[in-house]
């Protein structure tokens, strides 16, 4: 898949997922919170996996870099100099994230992945603009 069509499917899968949020947000302690929150957590499964497809793509692309996980993508856009150590902690922590999604039918489990997806989202945004600035 070509880096500009992937750039363009990760931003509108985190422009749904910000939207997800918010609405899962305004739904707490409402009787419906669970949907939201699930769908929530879906969302971000499916923006992590556009985003990290993203970034293998682009480092193929533009730095010559051939990686072939998620985390090792994300290792190297570091590498390269696009991250800041911090941001690539954390970036690791949002696979880590959506790798337990497949646990969330424990309620707890469920709650602290959706409580850490509002902290992903500058971060996700700021890989975007990263992306979009060098592929124009």
């Amino acid at each position: 898949m070509a880096l500009k069509k992937l750039v363009e499917d990760f931003e509108k899968a985190l422009k749904r997922l910000k939207e997800a949020c918010e609405l899962a947000n305004l739904m707490r302690d409402k009787e419906h919170y669970e949907f939201f929150r699930d769908s929530t957590i879906q969302r971000f499964e499916f923006t992590t996996e556009i985003m990290w497809k993203s970034l293998k793509e682009f480092l193929r692309e533009k730095e010559g870099i051939v990686c072939k996980s998620p985390k090792s993508c994300i290792r190297e856009f570091f590498s390269v100099g696009y991250l800041k150590e911090e941001e690539t902690f954390r970036l690791l922590k949002a696979i880590d994230d959506r790798n337990r999604t497949s646990h969330t039918y424990h309620e707890e489990v469920a709650e602290e992945i959706f409580s850490s997806i509002g902290d992903y989202l500058p971060l996700f945004e700021r890989v975007l603009k990263t992306l979009k600035g060098v592929t124009k």
